[in-house]
């Protein structure tokens, strides 16, 4: 069972400009997947050859049945939810073709069900709510919640609701995010090294 910690990264509107920012400032060797969920459902979507500018790790569209691994740059291909069972994602129609959809909370619970390894949970610029319904979730398995700080998202209302749940531990600006999930990082190493 694979068990170093996952970041996801939900956000749709205005969240190019955050997932480039946090991505700049994120090094290559720190041991965690990131995952990007980007909630725009109408065109497929290009993160994965834009993105690749952006960060010495590999960036990959996910399908079916992909390894999870450590170090690489993970993003969900649009109309699909997301969902892991421990070592491989699976992809699924999406539940909620009408209206928004809750790609990002879809992934979210599916993560405090079927990953051990530490979570870190991360909503950025973005219409709607997405996201929010799984904070406390996260937070119920000893995961950490961060919300981009509202005034350097382009569109504030993902990160607002969010940090309306109640249950996320930091409110910062897209670098502010990157140095966050490096210290978890290093701290999970550690934690990593010296368990028996």
């Amino acid at each position: 069972m694979k068990d170093f910690p996952v970041v996801c990264v939900g956000g749709s509107a205005g969240g190019l400009d955050a997932y480039i920012r946090l991505l700049k400032n994120l090094p290559a060797d720190m041991g965690v997947a990131i995952v990007i969920v980007n909630h725009i459902t109408i065109m497929p979507t290009q993160l994965h050859e834009v993105l690749p500018r952006f960060t010495p790790m590999p960036v990959e569209l996910i399908t079916e049945n992909l390894q999870i691994e450590r170090n690489h740059v993970y993003i969900i291909p649009a109309n699909r939810d997301l969902h892991v069972d421990g070592e491989e994602f699976h992809l699924k129609p999406i539940s909620k073709p009408r209206g928004w959809p809750d790609v990002i909370t879809v992934f979210l619970r599916s993560l405090t069900q079927f990953w051990d390894g530490k979570l870190i949970a991360v909503i950025v610029s973005g219409y709607d709510g997405d996201g929010a319904a799984a904070m406390c979730g996260i937070k119920e398995v000893c995961g950490v919640t961060i919300a981009q700080r509202p005034d350097t998202a382009t569109q504030p209302d993902m990160p607002a609701s969010a940090i309306a749940s109640g249950c996320i531990d930091f409110i910062l600006s897209p670098e502010g995010i990157a140095k966050e999930i490096l210290h978890i990082a290093r701290v999970q190493e550690t934690i990593g090294s010296t368990a028996p």
